[in-house]
């Protein structure tokens, strides 16, 4: 059955002045500032004694170092930064993962955890059985732990908040979306529970009824899903997509309020241009009164 709309007329979206004078946003050659006490990070150049933006992003100060922030980028991961990834290969006492970074990212086997957690050394027979606890195609959260000198990462899974993940739907967006936050795993009351990998997966899973620490974060529930927890999480994905088209920065409360905005619409109709325009409106006015 073909979907027909017709056009209708549009309110005008007021956006304050101070939105086309900010000055922390910047384009590639755009001058920063012509001071030459400043020092050049990432992202300038000087150009005739002026610091100049090489990328588009936000401009961000620290004391007397300046570097712009670019909004579209690959992860650049920091230490203690949680991530969602994707198995790609397994190696000798490693795996190989898939984080949207420049590079494949590094877990190895001495930083998981063993099934059970079971604290002892990795042995010759753990080697041989890396591919029981997690194999190519698998999906894991995961935790930043040192940054090789060639920029790729090295992960760990030694909490048992982190490990293969089950049942969910993966979201991949723009890393420079993702606000960082004290902690990324959110369960909502919506009924569904999110994680917000910095690196722009997001993962979105039934809240579990209890959780089982004894398998060392390598269980994952295969019982079905219910039709209730499937809307919802079809509902979480779509806000998360009408939020990321609109540039809007991710995190608990700004996913919770898209949800809540998104009630009086099916759930396929929210990414329909102006349904979509709506409901992030709607976010965006709660966010401020939020804040003030």
């Amino acid at each position: 059955m073909a979907d027909m709309r017709l056009p209708t007329l549009r309110k005008p979206l007021a956006l304050s002045v101070s939105f086309f004078d900010r000055k922390d946003l910047v384009v590639p050659g755009d001058v920063i500032t012509s001071d030459t006490g400043f020092m050049r990070g990432h992202g300038t150049y000087v150009d005739e004694e002026k610091l100049t933006a090489s990328v588009a992003g936000e401009v961000q100060r620290v004391d007397k170092l300046i570097c712009v922030s670019p909004l579209k980028t690959r992860f650049n991961g920091e230490v203690g930064d949680v991530i969602v990834g994707r198995i790609t290969e397994v190696q000798q006492k490693r795996w190989k993962v898939e984080t949207n970074s420049r590079l494949d990212s590094v877990l190895m086997l001495s930083s998981v955890n063993l099934p059970g957690g079971e604290l002892r050394r990795r042995s010759a027979e753990d080697e041989l059985t890396m591919r029981e606890y997690l194999h190519e195609g698998d999906l894991i959260s995961a935790e930043v732990q040192s940054v090789f000198s060639d920029g790729a990462l090295s992960l760990h899974t030694r909490s048992l908040k982190y490990g293969k993940l089950g049942q969910g739907v993966l979201v991949q967006l723009s890393p420079s979306l993702i606000k960082r936050q004290k902690t990324h795993f959110h369960n909502l009351p919506c009924g569904a529970s999110i994680i917000l990998g910095n690196n722009g997966f997001v993962w979105l899973y039934p809240t579990p009824a209890q959780q089982e620490e004894e398998a060392g974060g390598f269980y994952t529930s295969l019982e079905p899903v219910s039709i209730s927890d499937r809307e919802v999480i079809s509902r979480l994905r779509n806000c998360l997509l009408a939020l990321a088209a609109h540039k809007v920065l991710l995190f608990d409360t700004s996913v919770l309020y898209c949800y809540e905005s998104s009630l009086h619409h099916q759930v396929k109709d929210i990414l329909k241009p102006e349904v979509m325009e709506e409901v992030v409106l709607l976010t965006q006015q709660k966010l401020l009164e939020h804040e003030s």
